[in-house]
């Protein structure tokens, strides 16, 4: 078979090291010549003391800091706004983002921002960022988004509305994956962002347009540490081994659906976040099982081949594709119920009334609806609601 065309983009530099945030300041200066920082982040992670070490260690290696950490859950444009007002008055010639995923796709589009002349408003869709950015260093602490290697940010648009900047200036300069700081994550966020990166890399190697076989290789690779490792990382946080493995984990996902993006899972999980406030790994936690069951008519093979990743035994039907997919979702189900993250919509407060308001917001998201590998109507989108309510 000759091979399909594709493109593959990621950052160009991504650094693992146990306890070097700690050194952030010496690994920048050996890296960057610039010297004002501006610092993304959100109060809670400052009220727990991450920021404080990084701080201290820039400041030793020369460096002026400014610290934003206003960055809320599901950012609206006037954080955003907020953020880019403070770089621009501190005059920032650098952005690191330090956070789960609001606060790195904040401080992804305060660089480009704190340079463009473009209004947020021009940003928004595919491939409509002109000119460049400030440099940009991203640093995790949750094993989740992948944000940290993706060309992708999403912003809270109105009331309830999302939407997003797709574009390759999004894509960071360097990426430190310390999982040190992921060691105080409580078991429901450690369940709900492990999940969501398990999704980005099931939607990845499902995707109707885009899959390619190096997006393939990194979800593949991706599921075998999440799914290997999610349960002993909520079983106890301090778990060195597992944390590690759950970041590098959410970071290849990461890599893998900025290359195939993810599809009706994250399509449906947007209106749970925008009306409900549920946190966005939770909320794809909670769509992925109907999700699966309703692809599987046209992903079958392919989910049978996550089963294998997975180590899911074979059974009584043995390497027949549906009996695999169904081994599959049942697997995947099987370890959300014992992560203890809710399993239905009415245990996050969603009331049934609002589904079909929430059907109709999800078939708002065509860039992600279009990369499924079934098509999903209206009605499918309802049904899909009241199954997992």
């Amino acid at each position: 078979m000759t091979m399909q065309a594709f493109e593959f983009r990621t950052v160009p530099s991504i650094h693992v090291e146990w306890g070097a945030a700690a050194r952030l300041g010496e690994w920048l200066a050996a890296r960057q010549a610039q010297r004002s920082v501006l610092l993304v982040t959100d109060a809670g992670l400052v009220r727990h003391g991450l920021t404080a070490p990084i701080e201290a260690s820039l400041r030793a290696a020369g460096c002026t800091v400014t610290v934003f950490d206003d960055v809320v859950p599901d950012p609206p444009e006037a954080t955003l706004h907020a953020c880019v007002a403070q770089g621009r008055a501190a005059g920032a010639d650098l952005v690191l983002g330090l956070g789960g995923g609001s606060p790195l796709d904040v401080a992804k589009l305060a660089a480009v921002l704190l340079v463009s002349e473009q209004p947020l408003s021009a940003l928004y869709g595919i491939g409509n960022v002109r000119g460049g950015r400030l440099p940009l260093v991203l640093v995790p602490t949750t094993a989740g988004t992948g944000s940290e290697v993706t060309n992708i940010s999403i912003l809270t648009t109105g009331e309830t509305s999302k939407m997003g900047v797709v574009a390759p200036q999004l894509y960071a300069d360097h990426v430190l994956l310390d999982a040190r700081l992921t060691l105080g994550l409580p078991r429901l966020a450690t369940a709900a962002t492990g999940l969501d990166a398990m999704v980005h890399a099931i939607e990845a190697y499902t995707g109707r347009h885009k899959k390619n076989p190096l997006s393939d290789a990194l979800a593949r690779e991706a599921l075998r540490l999440l799914g290997g490792n999610l349960l002993a990382a909520c079983r106890d946080g301090a778990d060195r081994a597992a944390r590690e493995a759950m970041l590098l984990g959410a970071t290849l996902a990461g890599q893998a659906f900025a290359n195939s993006p993810v599809a009706a899972v994250h399509a449906l999980a947007y209106p749970l976040g925008g009306h409900y406030h549920v946190p966005h790994g939770l909320s794809n936690a909670l769509m992925l099982g109907p999700v699966l069951r309703f692809n599987a008519r046209a992903a079958a093979a392919l989910y049978a081949e996550l089963a294998d990743v997975l180590g899911v035994p074979a059974g009584a039907a043995g390497t027949d594709a549906t009996a695999r997919a169904a081994a599959f979702v049942g697997a995947m189900e099987a370890l959300m119920d014992q992560s203890g993250a809710p399993r239905r919509l009415r245990d996050v407060g969603v009331s049934e009334d609002s589904l079909p308001m929430l059907a109709a917001d999800a078939m708002k998201q065509t860039r992600l609806l279009v990369n499924n590998p079934v098509e999903v109507s209206e009605a499918d989108a309802l049904a899909l609601y009241r199954e997992a309510y």
